[in-house]
């Protein structure tokens, strides 16, 4: 029979999180837990860095005009979005270091390497 080990002995990659970031990121990951955001998300990252019409997202992504506005705004306040007016257009896009933010929390490892 093995013996137990006397001390907890495990090793991490990643640093300890602060509470004030803790915070911080679970109100990304509550911006972002709900299949519309993530959807349209998905969207914006893969799209022009110039943006995404507002009018471009309800077709493919099946839902009405109001309900992605809606969205955008959540995603907007959480910090993971930027809203670009031209005209009456508005154009939202991704913030590259909100997608590092949610990129350390995945992977650990890379948060060494993004800073």
């Amino acid at each position: 029979m093995e013996a137990l080990p006397l001390e907890c002995d495990t090793p991490l990659v990643a640093r300890a999180m602060g509470n004030a970031e803790a915070e911080a990121l679970a109100r990304t990951l509550k911006a972002v837990a709900d299949a519309n955001r993530v959807k349209i998300l998905h969207r914006l990252i893969s799209a022009s860095p110039q943006g995404v019409c507002v009018c471009d997202l309800t077709e493919p992504l099946g839902i009405a005009q109001p309900s992605v506005s809606y969205h955008l705004r959540i995603l907007r306040q959480a910090g993971l979005i930027d809203r670009r007016q031209d005209g009456s257009f508005a154009y939202f896009s991704v913030r590259d270091e909100a997608l590092r933010r949610l990129a350390t929390l995945l992977d650990p490892t890379t948060q060494e390497a993004l800073a």
